[in-house]
């Protein structure tokens, strides 16, 4: 019947049974919703004609013989189905009430008020499934929360962590700020709307009623930069870049090793003390100018000199032998010292899936969340563009028929 859903594979997941319509493209929102396929959602992919605007952004492997999708598509669109669908003619949109009858979410991420102008608002695809749980993640919020004056400006990660705080605290110097090197504007608000998924689904399957979540990726990024808040509240103080140290913490940073960087964590006095027998600096704990956390981060600079001093004698793989797991210490890795750490290996935090076009499988980053009696897991690589339209109109209740008829009109393909 219409709007039911298929039986499909066991995915080994708490998820499982959970149906997303995703329409989201490029980063913020396909991460989002890989988080909920790996922990084992049914995610289907509506993509326009075209395809998600990242299928064809690189980097290719050398051996790709098809070049059908690069690593940045592959990196957020796992475990996932696609189909295509043309939502800009009257049956395309269509078409997606019907697949919104037998879902439990939807996601996406165009700016404010184009699903509205698309015939496709949350309050019209509510009266088609009033428990649907509608996502929406978008620079700057949605009107229904509150309207923003920017409500309808464009915005991608480098403008979230711009306007969210995080790179007034980021830079070298207090005069220089700086991008995180990751897109965390948009990977951390994809993060935050699973949470919101997640607790908006818990009252659906309870009271029978949906709501929209509302996910603002400035907003998101103010929230990641709490301290900010708390010190210009409590303290009037407008924090700056501090380079690589804490501002109320010390030492709490990076320090030179022979070959790179290493972080080191140690402000309590407890933890003090045990990295002062460490590096051989028991006379440091005589300095009553260094006796708590606060006067040591009044004289900072004392206090990193006599650490780098210590560390800069040494590699890094010599301090993790040193240092490692005796006080919170890691040493600032690059993804081929990831590759060959055993952490990463024993957590499956590089994750391998086939690729078409590909003699060998090619690694992902696996997944964060590990849930003891339902594992995620990646279970298929990326879809093709359209690979599962046929499967998901055939759910939906379409007949063959029908299905070609939509073919030969291209409303899907």
């Amino acid at each position: 019947m219409a709007g039911e859903k298929p039986n499909t594979e066991d995915r080994g997941g708490a998820l499982e049974g959970i149906r997303v319509i995703d329409l989201t493209q490029m980063l913020a929102g396909p991460y989002c919703t890989q988080m909920l396929a790996d922990q084992g959602a049914e995610i289907i992919k509506v993509e326009p004609p075209a395809g998600d605007n990242s299928r064809f952004v690189g980097p290719y492997r050398p051996d790709d013989t098809q070049r059908l999708f690069g690593g940045y598509f592959a990196t957020v669109n796992r475990n996932k189905k696609s189909i295509v669908i043309d939502l800009k003619v009257d049956e395309g949109r269509a078409l997606l009430r019907r697949l919104v009858r037998g879902a439990d979410v939807l996601v996406e991420n165009y700016r404010a008020r184009v699903m509205d102008r698309l015939g496709l608002s949350y309050e019209s695809l509510r009266e088609e499934n009033p428990a649907l749980v509608y996502a929406a993640i978008r620079g700057f919020g949605d009107p229904r929360t509150g309207e923003s004056p920017y409500v309808d400006w464009p915005a991608f990660d480098v403008v979230a962590q711009a306007m969210g705080g995080l790179m007034g605290i980021t830079g070298p110097d207090r005069n220089t700020p700086i991008k995180v090197g990751p897109g965390i504007g948009d990977i951390v608000p994809g993060a935050f709307a699973v949470t919101g998924i997640l607790a908006a689904l818990l009252r659906a399957k309870t009271k029978g009623q949906g709501q929209f979540v509302d996910v603002s990726m400035v907003d998101v990024m103010l929230a990641l930069c709490e301290r900010i808040v708390h010190q210009y509240s409590f303290a009037g103080h407008v924090p700056r870049p501090e380079g690589n140290q804490h501002p109320i913490l010390t030492p709490f940073g990076l320090v030179k090793a022979r070959d790179g960087f290493v972080s080191i964590a140690a402000p309590t006095d407890e933890w003090w003390k045990k990295l002062c027998h460490l590096i051989g600096r028991e006379d440091l704990l005589a300095d009553e100018t260094l006796a708590t956390n606060e006067l040591r981060t009044r004289n900072k600079d004392r206090v990193y000199s006599a650490i780098e001093a210590f560390t800069s004698a040494h590699t890094k793989r010599e301090l993790l032998q040193l240092l490692g797991g005796r006080i919170p210490f890691g040493p600032v890795y690059d993804i081929s010292e990831i590759a060959a750490d055993p952490h990463f290996a024993a957590r499956n935090m590089l994750a391998e899936t086939s690729h078409p076009g590909t003699a060998t499988p090619v690694q992902l980053a696996g997944i964060p969340v590990k849930l003891s009696d339902t594992p995620g897991r990646v279970w298929s690589s990326p879809p093709l563009l359209g690979e599962h339209t046929d499967e998901i109109l055939v759910s939906a209740g379409l007949s063959a028929a029908e299905i070609a008829d939509l073919r030969q009109r291209k409303i899907v393909q």
